[in-house]
Formats: C-alpha cells, sequence, structure tokens
C-alpha cells in the first residue's frame, strides 16, 4: 500500500493553463480519504504554492509541502522547518559572476529578501508573476558572504541558455547540485539538495519507508525524487531523460495523468 504521493507542479499536477482538473481535484480528495499523504514537490517557492495547497484543501497541521526543489521541507499549517539545505550569499555572487561571463541573466531567491537579481529581465519577471513575490534589483557581490540563499538560477532563452550550459565549468557540478526545470531555468542547489532528499527527509519524519511512496514528475528537477520513490513516475509529456528512469508512464498532463496514477495505484 502506498502511503505518500509526491507531485511536482507545472507539467505534472498542473495542466498548461494553470489549473487543476476536476478529476484530478477528486482523485486526490479520494486518496487524502484513503489516509495517503499528498505532498506538493516544486522549484516553486511556498508564496506560488499557497493558492494550489489551498484549493486541494493541504493546509493543516498534518500537511507537508517541499518547496524550491526540496531545499525546504516544511509542515504548512505550523511552518514547521523539517529539513533546510541552502546556499550562502557567496554562492550567489560566484554565480552571478559565471553569468556574466557566459552572457546569461541570473536571479536567486533569498531567504531575507525574496526574489534579487542583478538586471531584471522576462523569465525573472515571470517567476515573479507566477509565484506573486516582491523583486530586489542589486548587486550579488554586494549580499553577505553568510547570506542564506535557497536557490539561484541561469534564466534565459532556451537557446541562449542551452549554448551557455555546455561552457558550465566541470567542477561547478561537485559544488552544486544542478538540475534543468524548464528550457529557459537552470537552477542551483545545495550540493545534498534536490527533491529526492526532500522527500527521504519527509518520509523519516514520517515513518514511511521508499517502497510506500510513489513520485510524479516531468523534467530534470523531478529526476532524483523519481529515482528515490518506490514507484517513480513520469508524465506522458515528461522529457526522454525522465521517462528512461521512471517505473510507469502515466497520461500527459493535460489528460489527467496524475489522477490515473491515483486511480491506478492508490484508488485501485
Amino acid at each position: 500500500m502506498y502511503k505518500l504521493l509526491a507531485l511536482d507542479m507545472d507539467g505534472t499536477l498542473l495542466r498548461e493553463d494553470g489549473s487543476i482538473s476536476a478529476r484530478t481535484r477528486e482523485a486526490i480528495a479520494a486518496a487524502k480519504a484513503q489516509g495517503v499523504k499528498v505532498v506538493l514537490a516544486s522549484g516553486r517557492p511556498l508564496a506560488g504554492l499557497m493558492p494550489y495547497l489551498q484549493t486541494l484543501s493541504l493546509t493543516g497541521d498534518q500537511d507537508y509541502v517541499l518547496s524550491y526543489n526540496g531545499s525546504l521541507v516544511q509542515n504548512v499549517g505550523s511552518g514547521e522547518v523539517l529539513s533546510s539545505l541552502l546556499l550562502r550569499g557567496e554562492h550567489a555572487s560566484e554565480l552571478a559572476e559565471l553569468a556574466a561571463s557566459l552572457g546569461v541573466n541570473i536571479h536567486a531567491f533569498s531567504h531575507r529578501q525574496g526574489l534579487i537579481t542583478p538586471c531584471n529581465s522576462p523569465y525573472t519577471e515571470l517567476e515573479r508573476s507566477l509565484n506573486g513575490v516582491a523583486l530586489t534589483e542589486l548587486d550579488f557581490a554586494t549580499l553577505p558572504p553568510e547570506e542564506p540563499i535557497l536557490k539561484v538560477m541561469l534564466v534565459d532563452e532556451p537557446e541562449r541558455l542551452a549554448a551557455a550550459i555546455p561552457r558550465l565549468p566541470a567542477g561547478l557540478y561537485q559544488h552544486y547540485t544542478v538540475v534543468q526545470s524548464t528550457p529557459f531555468f537552470l537552477e542551483f542547489l545545495h550540493p545534498q539538495s534536490n527533491k529526492g532528499s526532500g522527500v527521504a527527509a519527509l518520509a523519516a519524519h514520517l515513518d514511511i519507508s521508499r517502497q510506500e511512496i510513489i513520485c510524479v514528475g516531468d523534467a530534470g528537477n523531478d529526476l532524483h525524487m523519481i529515482d528515490y520513490a518506490g514507484l517513480g513516475v513520469a508524465m506522458g509529456n515528461a522529457t526522454a531523460e525522465i521517462k528512461a528512469s521512471a517505473d510507469f508512464i502515466t497520461h500527459s498532463n493535460e489528460e489527467d495523468g496524475v489522477a490515473h496514477v491515483i486511480e491506478r495505484f492508490i484508488l485501485g
């Protein structure tokens, strides 16, 4: 019996218009009624997840959420933080220098200041509007070295970002977890932080084994949790890498793929 269901948001739970279908909402409610912990696991900040947590009635003291790609795991109702793996201001400054040398834009999420960027861009503006967060423009070189940073992102046109990725220093991958959530977002996290480690931290807190966990996703930032889960599920619209790693491929996000997983493996 599965006891925990971790769901990515964009391209997985959400349809292309940003909505959750009635069938999916009903399936999630039915899974909850059977005692299954349904957890959103997203690269978004908590502010960007709250409207969906409210829609799905996942805001109580028995509900949990993974934000910033697993860098922060917390109880939704109480706000208690179960796991926190953060970068620092010195990392954001280092990556800003790299971004400038590669000719791509950058932004980051500061624990103290929210969404920050040296220079606003269309994709930083997209991040701001998607998540309903304030934006501060500042020179990353002025960040205190120890300032807590949740994640840093290279953001730019897909073609420009794709050209920059092969030019990243090889050693960078030893100092950060690097995941690509969309063709225009490349994310840098604490080296031990990812959605898989976030799900594992929550599972340990709830005394749930990995064999009792389903994780569903579609993109590179979902790979760790799909590999970790007892049942790793790729959406029908997932990347080839995610499909190759998954135990099961469901329908696309436009075809109620999440509902199909719940109906097949939980509701039976």
